[in-house]
């Protein structure tokens, strides 16, 4: 069973960029696909990107599309989100979530192990 931690948010002007960070503690986080979503305030949790086991296929939701990517380190059991150009709109509770089978995912009900999530917020 896998544990997910992520980190990297906080409190960043519009344009700013921050890098979100989800640590592993599951041996097989190799074998795993992993995704990043998001909940704002008063809104469901949505797909933001994915990546597969290996790191060589990646899908992003339309909104972040150019502005974030997904990338992984198996090495380091890590994932990232490096997100740029960062707009009011992109405030929300950031989760990363991994799932037992190799290939990418958007839907939540594919995913089997969330983290607690970390809060990004972008001032205007």
């Amino acid at each position: 069973q896998a544990q997910l931690v992520e980190s990297g948010g906080g409190l960043v002007q519009a344009g700013g960029s921050l890098r979100l960070s989800c640590a592993s503690s599951g041996r097989t986080f190799g074998t795993y696909a992993m995704g990043w979503f998001r909940q704002a305030p008063g809104k469901e949790r949505e797909f933001v990107a994915a990546i597969s086991w290996s790191g060589g296929s990646t899908f992003y939701a339309d909104s972040v599309k150019g502005r974030f990517t997904i990338s992984r380190d198996n090495a380091k059991t890590t994932v990232y989100l490096q997100m740029n150009s960062l707009k009011p709109e992109d405030t929300a509770v950031y989760y990363c979530a991994a799932r037992r089978v190799p290939v990418i995912a958007t839907a939540e009900y594919q995913y089997d192990y969330w983290g607690q999530g970390t809060q990004v917020t972008v001032s205007s």
